[in-house]
């Protein structure tokens, strides 16, 4: 590979003007920074672990065709090192025709959205990125964008007026971010100078690939560097539990590692790609993959968190492993100029222990599409339906063969054991026999061969166990030809 030229500071544009910083630790956030450096008070820190929304602000990053898209963003836990390139909006840039407000903020004012005022800036600022992607949202639109923000006084419905009649107060078309798109666009694009970004020297080292390929020059260097793609999780390994992270790798913005593609079946996802980034084309070709990812987090964790950071992360309750096993993924790995393909399941040894060797990398992720004959569905189970974690989530794949037997079925869970784990016994259990409820009760008893869920915070073992042999009853009456419907959301029911 040619040699990298390399330079010692992030550069980005700040509401209206460009920036170049060269004093930043690799763990400092872009809410300290605003707050801190810059004194711009309006993003505020609530909960600082991407839960509250009270630090909502909007990042634009040129997508790899030349799109500008700004997205909600969670300031708390978004690291400055991820922010090279990129727009950051807050909002304090706000501001409407001559000395008016913002549409958004006059709405929320005449409609009585804020009380005590403490969310506000963060409520303001997702209305926000709504407002220049749909003016005239529908109802499922503005809950879907205000999953990620908490208000404690005020109560939503008076926000949820106000969004609905944002447009009345101005056009989006004339909104700054759209109507000077083109400008900015090219300011972006100036910024992109090819380099490596690497600033601070041994643990204090923060660095930037110019590529996927210096990306992977650099984990061979660094083995033991710390890899930062969404920082949905590592952020919180700096605010909540204080770990150094140092030295760190961000790969946010590398565009050969956002790559998605449907070939012959198969949908092929790159390390980079965000929940968001994913969604149209997972919920197009795998529907239930649709209403998983829109209950991982709230909308600005979607915008940040990746699926292959999801995955190599390893966690024993991340959302994406057991639906992709159950499909039967492939995970592909990357060291230097080496690859090699492993099936998904395989990844995972041990809590907290991957089959990936030092200095090696996830690259990306193949999903088969089920075929026609199949039938697919994953359960996630969580003591709130939106922006929640786990308890349990199970995934099941089955194909019936002509005359009603079991010809082959995939189960995976997660939150049953210390890593995403295959219930093999009950799926041994299944194989061959009729697809009838006596099946499937007699099949149940064997979840205590596969699993011995553990009690914390989020579930007790006996109802993690109950939940997950009942999911396969679940699986099995929706797809036995039941006229009940087993969930309706409210917009159905109304």
């Amino acid at each position: 590979m040619a040699a990298v030229k390399t330079r010692s500071e992030l550069r980005f544009i700040l509401n209206g003007r460009d920036v170049a910083v060269r004093d930043v630790a690799p763990d400092q956030t872009l809410l300290d920074w605003l707050r801190l450096d810059r004194l711009l008070k309006g993003t505020k820190e609530g909960c600082a672990e991407g839960d509250c929304g009270a630090c909502t602000v909007l990042v634009g990053r040129l997508a790899p065709g030349g799109d500008l898209t700004y997205e909600s963003v969670n300031a708390c836990i978004r690291f400055m090192g991820s922010l090279d390139g990129c727009h950051v909006v807050t909002v304090e840039h706000l501001a409407g025709e001559g000395d008016k407000l913002h549409p958004v903020q006059q709405a929320m004012v005449d409609f009585h959205g804020s009380q005590c005022g403490f969310c506000t800036p963060g409520f303001v600022m997702s209305l926000y990125g709504l407002w220049m992607k749909s003016p005239n949202p529908s109802d499922a639109e503005i809950e879907i964008a205000l999953q990620g923000n908490l208000c404690r006084c005020t109560g939503y419905e008076a926000i949820m007026r106000a969004a609905r009649a944002v447009s009345s107060y101005g056009k989006a078309a004339q909104d700054p971010l759209l109507a000077e798109r083109e400008e900015m666009k090219k300011r972006l694009a100036a910024l992109r100078d090819g380099a490596r970004v690497e600033i601070g020297e041994g643990k204090h080292r923060l660095v930037v690939p110019a590529s996927a390929d210096d990306f992977a020059a650099v984990l061979e260097e660094s083995p033991g560097a710390v890899v930062v793609a969404g920082s949905t999780d590592v952020g919180l390994w700096v605010t909540k539990h204080m770990r150094d992270i140092s030295p760190a790798v961000f790969i946010a913005g590398l565009d050969d590692l956002k790559s998605i593609s449907v070939k012959d079946g198969v949908v092929g996802i790159g390390a980079g790609v965000t929940y968001t980034e994913a969604f149209s084309t997972l919920s197009r070709h795998i529907p239930a993959l649709g209403p998983l990812i829109s209950r991982i987090g709230g909308e600005q964790v979607r915008n940040m968190g990746t699926i292959g950071g999801n995955i190599a992360n390893g966690s024993p309750i991340g959302d994406t492993p057991p639906a992709l096993i159950a499909l039967g993924a492939a995970l592909t790995l990357r060291k230097g100029a080496a690859r090699r393909t492993i099936p998904l399941e395989e990844f995972f040894i041990a809590y907290g222990k991957q089959d990936r060797q030092p200095g090696e990398f996830v690259e990306s992720v193949q999903v088969p599409i089920p075929a026609k004959d199949e039938k697919y569905a994953v359960y996630k189970v969580t003591k709130r339906r939106d922006e929640d974690i786990t308890a349990t989530l199970g995934a099941f794949r089955l194909k019936l063969a002509a005359d009603g037997t079991v010809e082959t079925v995939c189960i995976a869970y997660g939150g049953m054991a210390a890593t995403p784990k295959r219930a093999t016994a009950v799926e041994n259990a299944l194989v061959g026999k009729p697809w009838t409820e006596a099946t499937v009760e007699a099949a149940m008893a064997k979840y205590a061969e596969d699993f011995t869920p553990l009690t914390d915070m989020r579930a007790t073992a006996e109802y993690r166990a109950l939940a997950a042999r009942n999911l396969l009853l679940r699986f099995y009456m929706e797809t036995s030809g039941t006229k009940a419907p087993l969930q309706v959301s409210r917009y159905e029911a109304a």
